[in-house]
């Protein structure tokens, strides 16, 4: 990746560059799945955590789950889950917007003082196109696309993932830059575009 790919990455529509990783160990929870997928879930989750030297924990001492991901199939079923509407501000017209647009997913990122990642509400309304993707790939995608704040437009086009002998892999360029952004002596949030330089040079020094 050059700098230029690796800071339109972190550039939002808008043109503003925001970069934010997590700042505390991961504990997640997943609803609306099986047992068979939820162990592919957690397998993703514990792979991420591993490739980026980042923890997981059974709770957030805040939060008790600080990554939560819901699986359903209408966008209204969010509506009826006691206590969302508490984590998640303005939910019903969120819900509205969402289902009006055709949506199938959603990601909502809460940050703490520092501007780091302290919760992640993953939304994923199994459609046709969500239902016929194998559970190792969707399970990875959402995983990465949770662990940093990448830009809204980021992985549009693209996908984060390749197969590799017939099994679903992050790309490596992919994996590289986040082992960089978990680096130690980066920061745990940036706005300014400098930072994919710096990222970049971690890139390189790994390789």
């Amino acid at each position: 990746m050059t700098p230029q790919e690796i800071e339109a990455l972190f550039t939002r529509s808008d043109d503003s560059y925001a970069f934010a990783r997590w700042g505390r160990p991961l504990a997640p929870v997943v609803f609306g799945v099986d047992d068979a997928t939820l162990t592919v879930v957690k397998s993703a989750i514990e792979a991420v955590c591993q490739l980026a030297g980042h923890s997981m924990s059974e709770t957030d001492p805040e939060l008790g789950s600080n990554l939560m991901m819901f699986f359903f199939k209408d966008w209204a079923e969010l509506l009826e889950v006691p206590d969302l509407d508490r984590l998640v501000p303005d939910l019903a017209p969120l819900v509205k917007k969402l289902d009006a647009a055709g949506a199938n997913q959603y990601r909502l990122f809460r940050f703490d003082e520092t501007g780091a990642i302290k919760a992640c509400f993953v939304f994923l309304r199994m459609d046709e196109q969500l239902s016929a993707m194998p559970a190792q790939a969707l399970a990875l995608g959402q995983i990465v696309q949770s662990f940093l704040l990448w830009s809204d437009t980021a992985f549009r086009e693209v996908s984060p993932l390749a197969l590799h002998e017939g099994a679903t892999i992050l790309k490596p360029e992919v994996a590289a830059l986040l082992r960089a952004a978990y680096d130690p002596v980066m920061p745990v949030a940036a706005q300014d575009p400098s930072h994919a330089l710096r990222l970049f040079a971690r890139v390189g020094a790994a390789q």
